[in-house]
């Protein structure tokens, strides 16, 4: 059950966040910067790479590295193939886990590591490999860390983790907000300098400030009534999250969304792109999910029994409405099943930017989500 009353109690906000989640997604601005100052003191700037990489190969644990695979994937288009390396292992333990790189991957290939932790044996190992086929190897992690090792051994580059100091008391949330902007920002500077995808120092400036924005609209201290990410937390309470995307950029902030409800709160939500939206979760919302498949028996004993589950679409889009837009059909169908519908639109921007606000209204909602529900 969700303690409405919690979210317009900061004091008790703060006590229920155990994890800091809260100041993650608050501070989502600050650690864009500090990751960007980390890129420069690594050297990210001054490399004078030999034209695009054949292909650019990610691996890490978590839904953070998965994220991160997603979003560069998307900015970098039909540019260079992007491809998430998943792990393999007998459990989701740092010393269980194993990367292999594919049987093509050469000396004309880049491989990024993307992780919170660092003290990864496979990583280590993967790095290794990689050096022996000649890839160039690309890291960003925790400091003085076996990874930083390894990657130095590997004649690689290095890039430390902007790390928060309430945050080295224990282990990193993979899906924390914090974890997020730590691990990509280096490598939006990377990609800018190989050309792949356009993220100058200027944008990446640009992406902090828009975070700084959303933490002022979506803060713990102001009320659900004016706070888009609160508001959206309390719909979403008791509800199956259908989350429905339009735009290139918004795809991935809705998986990211899907991952960090589930991480965060326990709350399980399906995702995909509109128009192909519309087909997919049709039945979905014809069937015993939609509100009118529950109608209100007046005789029922609310008080035994659970209430029941129903889906809430949930609209991410990245551009303006007008044009060509699969959205009046999305709402079409979600209101002629009596389902009812959340819609998030970022201000306008650059890409990089709109992308920024879609997934820090996200992350504030799921944290919101999971401290009201004592997740």
């Amino acid at each position: 059950m969700l303690d409405e009353s919690l979210l317009d109690t900061p004091e008790a906000l703060s006590e229920a966040d155990h994890r800091g989640l809260l100041r993650g997604a608050a501070e989502a601005g600050a650690r864009v910067r500090t990751a960007a100052r980390h890129a420069v003191e690594a050297g990210i700037p001054e490399l004078k790479p030999d034209g695009r990489p054949r292909a650019v190969l990610i691996a890490g644990p978590g839904a953070a590295a998965t994220c991160v695979a997603d979003l560069l994937g998307t900015l970098a288009g039909a540019g260079s193939p992007v491809t998430r390396l998943a792990p393999t292992g007998v459990a989701p333990a740092a010393g269980a886990l194993r990367w292999d790189l594919p049987g093509w991957a050469g000396s004309v290939d880049l491989l990024l590591i993307a992780t919170p932790d660092g003290t990864e044996p496979g990583l280590s190992l993967l790095a290794d490999s990689a050096y022996r086929r000649g890839c160039s190897v690309v890291a960003v992690a925790p400091a003085r860390t076996p990874l930083s090792e390894a990657v130095d051994g590997a004649h690689g580059l290095f890039v430390p983790m902007a790390t928060a100091p309430y945050e080295q008391e224990g282990p990193l949330t993979a899906s924390a907000p914090g974890v997020l902007w730590a691990l990509l920002t280096p490598l939006l500077a990377l990609l800018d300098r190989t050309g792949l995808l356009s993220a100058p120092p200027e944008d990446l400036e640009k992406v902090a400030d828009r975070l700084d924005h959303v933490a002022e609209r979506c803060g713990p201290a102001i009320a659900t009534y004016s706070n888009p990410a609160k508001t959206l937390a309390a719909e979403l309470a008791e509800s199956l999250p259908v989350v429905w995307t339009e735009g290139v950029s918004a795809g991935p902030a809705g998986r990211r969304f899907a991952a960090a409800l589930a991480e965060l709160s326990g709350t399980p939500a399906v995702v995909a792109e509109l128009p192909e939206a519309l087909i997919a979760h049709s039945v979905l919302l014809s069937g015993r999910l939609a509100a009118s498949a529950d109608p209100d028996d007046f005789f029922r004993d609310r008080v035994e029994e659970a209430p029941a589950l129903h889906a809430r679409v949930v609209l991410l889009r990245d551009r303006p409405i007008g044009g060509l837009s699969a959205a009046p059909a999305a709402r079409d169908l979600a209101l002629g099943h009596d389902t009812p519908i959340s819609e998030l639109e970022p201000e306008a921007g650059g890409e990089l930017e709109t992308l920024a606000e879609l997934i820090a209204m996200t992350d504030f909602a799921a944290v919101y989500l999971a401290l009201a529900s004592g997740a």
